[in-house]
């Protein structure tokens, strides 16, 4: 197994100033330093297109450029943010939304009707929600500059919570010129009408990327709650440090050099504690959800019983001891929801309950006519979590006789690799690794890893009636208690077909300056209301 702690084998490690580690941005004045906020992101920014993919990392960069008609509280509430009003018809098939006054895009055009409606159509194709409002869709049209209508051949009571979910793809509106680009290649200009915007001839991808504050924007009178509310910038300009080695990020954060750090390892925290100037907290209270992803299109894991014996094999106390070590932060999770939410369960849940059992693995490996075909393993080494899941499963798999081709890469190659269908001897993949935020996975409306709808889910193109059947189930619900009824059926189906195996339930900390006030825990980095002193 990789160790964690290589990098701290040499006691100046985290003593050093940051400079030999890319941090070449020229020095500001104190007052200029003030009022630039620099981060550290889990990832290298690879892509800016929030709606082509689905990291994080993208989305994440993407809530200050682009916008949304609804954003949710920490309640998972649906609130107004573009939108002035909306108006439902009496039968629930018709939805007419009016949007605020004085809209503007970063190139100073007016947000019009006409270009929510081209984003809404590009967001549809790739989003599970989307495409549900897409086939009961009549029409979606502009009915004038500041109002469009969405006509449904049937109800869709959860039409809000799509529109203004966390999770991806969002919602993003966009001028309708970059918007008609086809859903399925990446957008070449990013142009929108969020708090800041994006200075495309600074981003260097693999190094830095940055934001500068949009004057023209127009934030609600509300006080910020999550993706609602008033996103007010108290900076004037965001600048992503990328940093894949620990050592040197956490030297910079020491040093000053930057301000807050996303995902430090966990191995770190204890001298950071013994710094007066820096503050830890736990970034989400509801955690992320570990992923081992299957390619269910080709051999051998388009075999329900190989996709099993791999569960038998993968240890969710090893994935997550390697990948956070305190026992405080993670949990084994015998379910595919959030655990300690109320949809959590473990309804069919044995094969994850179970201990590791090689020997049975083998077995079945064997009965289901595994004969040693290679196994391409996408493992992306600049995000600590993802190397360490594939560190442990590559031994789990190869102490069973599986074939295991590890590729070792970067998580931008991995967020393009995956979407390949075609297979791994042309460039197609068997597994990789990801997770999903908590949030994300508390009920299935829009639980990316859950579906399982064959060419329209998500990558790995997972095909199970059983789990699709309980997911309407949820949506036609009429209480807490069918909604619960509902998820039970999804996960007894989840853990016979395995869309992916859960690794763990586990809660990170973030780390900052004790000079940068406003951070707020949540699913995703809430840029306004942060401030530097």
């Amino acid at each position: 197994m990789m160790e964690r702690r290589h990098f701290l084998k040499t006691g100046a490690a985290l003593g050093v100033a940051a400079g030999a580690g890319g941090l070449s941005a020229p020095a500001l004045s104190q007052g200029a330093a003030a009022r630039t906020l620099r981060f550290v992101p889990q990832a290298n920014l690879a892509n800016f297109d929030p709606i082509w993919g689905t990291q994080f990392v993208v989305r994440n960069a993407s809530m200050l450029v682009w916008d949304t008609l609804y954003g949710i509280d920490n309640t998972f509430t649906p609130r107004r943010q573009m939108v002035e009003s909306e108006e439902v018809s009496a039968d629930g098939r018709t939805w007419t939304f009016r949007l605020r006054e004085g809209l503007r895009f970063h190139d100073g055009e007016p947000v019009r009707a006409a270009d929510c409606v081209a984003s809404l159509n590009r967001w549809a194709v790739r989003d599970g929600m989307g495409q549900m409002i897409r086939a009961i869709q009549e029409e979606l049209v502009a009915v004038d500059d500041r109002t469009f209508r969405w006509r449904l051949r049937q109800p869709y009571p959860k039409m809000l919570l799509a529109l203004g979910k966390n999770n991806t793809p969002i919602a993003f509106m966009m001028p309708e010129r970059i918007a008609r680009t086809d859903p399925f290649q990446q957008i070449a200009e990013f142009v929108g009408s969020g708090p800041m915007r994006f200075n495309r001839g600074e981003w260097v991808p693999g190094a830095r990327a940055t934001w500068s504050r949009f004057d023209q924007y127009v934030p609600r009178q509300e006080a910020p709650n999550w993706l609602s509310g008033g996103k007010r910038m108290l900076v004037d300009r965001v600048e992503w440090i990328i940093q894949p080695d620990p050592a040197t990020a956490a030297a910079a954060l020491q040093q000053g050099e930057v301000d807050w750090w996303e995902t430090p390892l966990n191995d770190l925290l204890p001298t950071f504690r013994r710094n007066r100037n820096i503050r830890i907290e736990v970034a989400d209270p509801l955690g992320n959800v570990g992923c081992l992803r299957f390619n269910h299109l080709h051999a051998p894991f388009n075999n329900p019983r190989i996709r099993q014996a791999v569960a038998m094999i993968v240890n969710q106390p090893d994935m997550m001891r390697a990948v956070i070590g305190d026992d405080s932060l993670w949990k084994q999770m015998n379910g595919f929801f959030t655990p300690e939410t109320p949809n959590y369960t473990e309804a069919g849940g044995e094969i994850l309950s179970r201990p590791r059992d090689g020997a049975a693995a083998r077995r079945l490996l064997q009965e289901a006519g595994y004969n040693g075909e290679p196994v391409t393993m996408l493992v992306a080494q600049d995000i600590a979590w993802l190397a360490q899941m594939g560190q442990v499963a590559n031994a789990a798999l190869r102490s069973v006789g599986m074939n295991v081709d590890f590729v070792a890469t970067d998580w931008g190659t991995v967020g393009a690799r995956r979407a390949s269908r075609e297979p791994r001897e042309r460039g197609g993949w068997n597994i990789f690794f990801t997770w999903f935020a908590g949030a994300d996975c508390t009920n299935p409306a829009s639980y990316l890893g859950l579906r399982a709808h064959g060419d329209g889910a998500w990558f790995g193109w997972p095909t199970d009636p059983g789990i699709e059947a309980g997911r309407d189930k949820w949506f036609a619900a009429a209480n807490a208690a069918e909604e619960k009824a509902a998820c039970e059926e999804i996960n007894r189906a989840a853990c016979q077909s395995l869309p992916f195996v859960p690794t763990g339930f586990f809660r990170v900390n973030q780390a900052f300056r004790s000079n940068v006030t406003g951070v707020v825990p949540g699913p995703l980095p809430w840029f306004w209301g942060v401030a530097k002193s």
